[in-house]
């Protein structure tokens, strides 16, 4: 498991430096190597491996960059699984303050970048792969992936909660902006160079979202469908160079079917295996596009049934992260995925996950509204509405007038948030809505201007996937998300949504692009296969933990859950309560999470 901590402190303050050396002591007396020193400066690292995750020296004590880096101009050619910065290059990282990098490299990687005037600063890459969280400790600001690696080896105690931000995750799912549940740690966004330095430090974005989707590139059909298939090729070739033996989660919808094709069009240069997981329900089992696409290639397919008896109280000791994070989607597989990937000697698990946002799966007329708003009423206007009818289910009279209403409304970034919170007091949301700029990505709030359609998927790209797994985190092999590569991000940002959608078809780009690597079964497949059942039975079998949590937790404690609604909705089966299954799993999780930050305990690092 890669982590990283560096910190950064004023050579001439007595009390800092002296801090600064006990903790470097610390790391390396725990087997973490150096690898950066500077006057107010040090980096540590642990879990590297040469060509997955590298340490990239700049010259002349310009810092390094941590992680995997791609060059932009050689991703028509299969990689190597290392790569050297020449001294051109890494001059011009340093010159340019790091925007470089973003302009000339891709991939997952952080960068401490010392500048001319002293200060150290760290960027994180667009794709925010790499957790980047930051604190203060007397006269220390560290840059750090893993905070339990503060707590364990440094001596860090552990913060306060944050509770206006744990009202935020019930509400919003997740917390997009600056601020953790813990005070005093705040997250560095994707894209942003922030100075590391004690007291306000201020941060600059480099990279941002929002202004590549305010870009717009709008190419004829055919020219899209080669990009789309280009960029995404080389993304995932790219990654696939850096590993002898990969397994890829298989589940027989599009994005992992495509994937699949590009690992094998041409011939992988890894050993691939095919992992699909099934359970009883009706959208459960998708084991037979599984077979056809791992037929199609010629891959070998492992297949295995979730845990129907996994229990919720083996997820009751989460490592304590900054900020909740959800199990669902863990429930039992990860011991699975170890088990597997352990047996194929794989150290790295392929999803194909971000495939429907970066596709476009949405079932909406948005699209012929964001065709009004780019192009106007010209020629292919009506194909654009009659599209949009097709992916909404309405008439195409329908789906003309609302394309007019949504071209000239104005567009909330925040419309629609927490309108399905069913647990939560109508209190508790109206007050985490009023500080909701605390907890949203700033782009976010900022994306008014952009088409409906383009703006919805923005907010769905925005923030990063989780790198680590906070439930299994020294067992869980590596997670790559190959789809979720800057370059790819970049161009389904820029591409407009009506070309995503082409044929009023979610993905149909995609589908169109990828066609002759699918198996026809999977190319026109609309439905999509799902959890639902298992979660929602996960759940009936674990009802008494789960009312003891969130009747008798701190949630409860703090107003925080309406106990007659929770009650109302743990009293029978979950599935015919009006509350979401997932909302009571994402309580439960937060529950949890703070049950493991009152039980932290550290040893005092001036000891």
């Amino acid at each position: 498991m890669f982590r990283y901590i560096g910190f950064s402190w004023a050579p001439s303050c007595e009390v800092p430096t002296e801090l600064a050396s006990r903790l470097a002591d610390r790391l390396k007396a725990a087997g973490w190597r150096g690898a950066f020193s500077s006057a107010g400066l040090k980096v540590y690292i642990t879990g590297n491996r040469r060509g997955v995750n590298d340490s990239y020296l700049l010259p002349s004590g310009g810092g390094l960059v941590l992680g995997r880096l791609f060059r932009r101009h050689e991703t028509s050619t299969p990689h190597s699984c290392d790569i050297e910065l020449t001294d051109q290059e890494a001059d011009r990282i340093v010159r340019s303050d790091g925007q470089a990098l973003i302009d000339h490299f891709w991939g997952r990687w952080i960068a401490f970048l010392p500048s001319w005037t002293g200060e150290a600063r760290v960027l994180r890459d667009p794709t925010g792969t790499l957790p980047c969280y930051r604190l203060e400790l007397e006269g220390l600001s560290i840059a750090f992936s893993w905070l339990e690696d503060l707590i364990d080896l440094m001596g860090i105690a552990r913060p306060a909660i944050n509770w206006d931000a744990v009202a935020a995750v019930l509400v919003f799912g997740r917390l997009g902006g600056r601020e953790t549940a813990l005070d005093g740690v705040s997250q560095v966004l994707p894209g942003e160079l922030t100075v590391l330095s004690t007291g306000p430090t201020p941060a600059r974005p480099l990279w941002r979202a929002i202004d590549v989707a305010r870009r717009p590139v709008d190419p004829d059909l055919d020219l899209a469908a080669r990009m789309q298939r280009d960029v995404t090729t080389q993304c995932i070739r790219s990654w696939m160079a850096c590993y002898d033996n990969i397994v890829l989660r298989l589940s027989g919808g599009v994005d992992s079917a495509i994937l699949l094709g590009c690992l094998f069009s041409p011939a992988p240069t890894a050993s691939v295996l095919c992992l699909n997981y099934f359970s009883p329900g009706s959208d459960s089992d998708e084991r037979r596009y599984a077979r056809l696409a791992a037929t199609r290639v010629g891959c070998p397919l492992v297949e295995r049934q979730r845990d129907i008896g996994f229990h919720l109280g083996e997820v009751m000791n989460p490592a304590l992260t900054p900020a909740p994070g959800s199990y669902i989607g863990r429930m039992g597989s990860d011991r699975m995925d170890a088990e597997v990937a352990r047996a194929h000697e794989a150290p790295v698990i392929f999803t194909g996950a971000g495939g429907d946002q970066l596709f476009e799966e949405v079932r909406c007329t948005w699209t012929a509204a964001d065709y009004l708003q780019l192009r106007g009423v010209d020629r292919g206007f009506p194909a654009a509405v009659l599209d949009a009818a097709r992916l909404g289910e309405v008439s195409f009279w329908k789906s003309l007038c609302l394309a007019f209403r949504d071209r000239f409304a104005t567009h909330d970034p925040m419309a629609g948030a927490g309108q399905y919170v069913t647990l939560v007091p109508r209190s508790v949301i109206e007050a985490t809505l009023e500080r909701a700029q605390r907890f949203i990505h700033p782009g976010l709030l900022e994306a008014f201007d952009l088409p409906i359609g383009k703006l919805a998927q923005l907010r769905a790209l925005i923030s990063p996937f989780d790198y680590y797994n906070p439930f299994a985190a020294a067992t869980s092999p590596e997670l790559v998300h190959p789809l979720m590569s800057q370059p790819l991000l970049e161009l389904s940002l820029a591409l407009p949504t009506y070309l995503l959608t082409c044929g009023g078809r979610g993905r149909g780009l995609a589908r169109e692009s990828f066609a002759d690597r699918l198996p026809p079964e999977i190319a026109v497949r609309r439905s999509k296969g799902g959890t639902e059942e298992h979660v929602t039975s996960v759940l009936q079998r674990s009802l008494p933990l789960a009312r003891h949590l969130l009747l008798d937790g701190e949630l409860a404690r703090r107003a925080l859950l309406d106990r007659p609604r929770v009650e109302a909705t743990l009293a029978g089966r979950p599935s015919t309560s009006d509350a979401y299954v997932t909302e009571v799993h994402t309580c439960i999780a937060v529950e949890t999470w703070l049950q493991r930050a009152a039980n932290v305990r550290s040893r005092p690092v001036t000891g």
